[in-house]
């Protein structure tokens, strides 16, 4: 009998799993496109079992993890992930397994390889597969764009892997390519499946915001006791969503990031048992959901793209029977959209300080840097703060070197002269060192790198490696923080002037490209062409039938989406008395005045640093012009 029979119970793979399976154990590179629920990681997991040594998953979300762990432990493998919800203890002992080769798959998040301890562990581990999930956020022209994913190429060159999956839903032929560039993947071993499934009706409904909760409730309530999901964009909306609906009967409940932990994975439960028949949420939810019989997804609100709105119908149907797909559509929430997009771009003078933060902090040609304390200081939100530092990188002006915590501290769990006791000659004196130079409080001990590499010769890898051999052996209990991106100056005589402008023209691009992507969702939603088509032209399946018979289109409902409300013209509002109060403050901390684009910000009610230590949400005029587009009012304001 097959491993496949044997351990995941199925007779045959399907044909795109069985070209990505076989182009993996001859030893090749490959990236597997398929729609999401058509069994992307069984792509890896049946391969694991037959390489020597341990793959190592980079997937994205926490939820994911925990899902495709609970399914290999029902089937006996051993898997494990390492991630920030875990005890120190669970990650020793997974640590432990993978030295020993115990563990066949280890799932982990992308930015535990800045974690040095983590890096100095996983290279002595000998790894035959590297794993990315969701593999589109390596792209830059793809939605969900990581920066710490564009980094993957060089850490698999370092930790010497020779293969690597990659796994999306949800790529664009231009992302496709890209990917495939970055990890020299054979055009051959590129394996996709195609974005059509006949069995979902993408329907497309025109209503008015002040209509849309009415409307839900009368198309649920004409489905009673189907598992389904309503889309929301903000985490109000999806409170007031759910209490809507369960104050007219509806056994609904709220999902989103900003509820406790316990709270999300309690609900998550009843709704995979059936004891909860509808959840509303934000996009945090539904990421690895394997529900298969989900009857309908609703967008209550628009999704973020069309690569969302494609992941997120995605979870419908996937036993194979019809499921609806619908979108309650109107422009009144695209403003909500675009302003996500308008805030993570930086302004130029953001981006310069950065720049002389660089040129003026580095020395010997390496520069330190905190991500929070340099987000607040060039007021750039942290995302595009990274983006920034990975286009540093790709311009050859700085390297990354590593990342290390800025603080470790440690308690003694035997007493000192004990540890010392279990060593002798040179090792005894370099763990007398770590005791003499370790600063104690009350119960902690503060480890001082300097005067241990300045008294003693003593490399931090070297005490960080000892430390945590103590810990490993249960002789101290060892904490970190303060995460340090330590980075080499290539490049230290770039013109900063030059370089902003640069870097801000390709912010600028990103942001076009993503109001773009928007725009292009709202022309697939207004569509007069069959919407299963539309969808699949859109990532390069040229498959699809040109009439798939069965979504709105298909039915002879074309979508004539509703204008927004009509508001006041701007030229009506005083823009000095709904910015009066903000201006003050600002020039009480900064010294200058605020730019269009920062009152801009204010005005729409969008979310950076510096308006957190100047906390404008209590001001009057914050959030004031929310309802008008981001480009109106920035183009008032610079008329005004």
């Amino acid at each position: 009998m097959s491993t496949l029979e044997r351990v995941f119970g199925f007779q045959q793979l399907r044909p795109g799993q069985e070209r990505v399976v076989s182009a993996v154990l001859a030893g090749r590179s490959a990236a597997a496109i398929f729609p999401t629920g058509s069994g992307k990681s069984l792509c890896y997991q049946l391969p694991a079992l037959h390489l020597p040594h341990l793959t190592l998953v980079i997937s994205p979300l926490l939820a994911l993890m925990q899902d495709q762990l609970a399914f290999l432990h029902a089937r006996g493998i051993s898997a494990a992930s390492i991630d920030s919800a875990q005890s120190r203890e669970q990650t020793n002992e997974t640590m432990g397994k993978a030295k020993s080769g115990e563990l066949k798959i280890l799932m982990i998040s992308v930015e535990r390889l800045k974690n040095e301890r983590f890096r100095n562990f996983i290279s002595q581990v000998p790894i035959s597969l590297l794993v990315v999930d969701e593999a589109h956020c390596i792209s830059e022209w793809g939605h969900n764009f990581r920066p710490d994913y564009l980094k993957l190429p060089d850490y698999q060159r370092q930790f010497g892997i020779t293969q690597v999956l990659l796994l999306t839903a949800t790529a664009t032929p231009p992302v496709i390519a890209d990917m495939q560039r970055k990890f020299a993947i054979a055009m051959d071993d590129v394996v996709t499946t195609g974005f059509y499934r006949a069995n979902l009706n993408l329907l497309v409904e025109p209503v008015a915001g002040r209509d849309k909760q009415r409307r839900l409730s009368e198309w649920l309530g004409a489905k009673p006791g189907q598992p389904s999901i309503v889309y929301v964009t903000q985490q109000k909306t999806a409170e007031q969503v759910a209490e809507q609906l369960s104050q007219r009967g509806f056994a609904a409940s709220a999902y989103h990031a900003g509820m406790p932990h316990e709270a999300r994975e309690a609900i998550q439960r009843q709704f995979m048992a059936g004891q909860i028949n509808c959840i509303v949420a934000t996009i945090a939810f539904g990421m690895g959901i394997d529900k298969s019989d989900i009857r309908n997804v609703v967008h209550f609100d628009l999704p973020k793209s069309t690569e969302n709105y494609s992941q997120e119908i995605g979870r419908a149907g996937r036993d194979g029977q019809p499921s609806d797909c619908l979108v309650l559509a109107n422009r009144d929430s695209l403003n909500v959209l675009e302003n996500f997009v308008y805030g993570d771009t930086p302004e130029l003078d953001g981006i310069r300080c950065v720049l002389n933060e660089l040129l003026s902090s580095s020395q010997n040609g390496e520069w330190e840097l905190m991500l929070n304390p340099l987000s607040e200081q060039s007021n750039i939100r942290q995302l595009p703060l990274k983006t920034l530092l990975v286009q540093l990188e790709l311009r050859g002006i700085i390297a990354p070197r590593y990342a290390y915590f800025a603080e470790y501290r440690f308690k003694y769990l035997i007493e000192p002269e004990a540890l010392l006791g279990k060593f002798d000659g040179e090792r005894r004196l370099f763990i007398e060192a770590i005791v003499a130079s370790s600063n104690r409080a009350r119960t902690w001990c503060s480890v001082d790198f300097d005067a241990l590499y300045s008294q003693h010769q003593a490399e931090r890898g070297r005490v960080v490696k000892a430390l945590d051999f103590f810990q490993e052996r249960g002789w101290i209990e060892l904490e970190s923080k303060q995460m340090t991106d330590v980075y080499a100056l290539l490049d230290p005589h770039f013109d900063p002037l030059a370089l902003s402008q640069e870097l801000h023209a390709y912010f600028s691009q990103q942001e076009a490209s993503e109001i773009a992507r928007i725009q292009a969702m709202l022309d697939l939603f207004a569509s007069e062409q069959c919407l299963s088509q539309r969808l699949a032209a859109y990532f390069g399946d040229a498959n699809a039938p040109q009439q798939c018979g069965h979504c709105s289109v298909c039915r002879g409902q074309v979508a004539h989406l509703p204008a927004p409300p009509v508001l006041p013209p701007l030229a009506d509002k005083d823009a000095q008395s709904l910015c009066s109060g903000f201006v003050q403050k600002y020039q009480a901390l900064k010294g200058g005045e605020p730019s269009a684009e920062c009152l801009t910000r204010f005005l729409c009610g969008i979310r950076v640093p510096l308006f957190t230590k100047l906390k404008a949400r209590q001001l009057g005029g914050f959030a004031a012009l929310e309802d008008y587009p981001y480009a109106e009012v920035r183009e008032w304001l610079a008329q005004a």
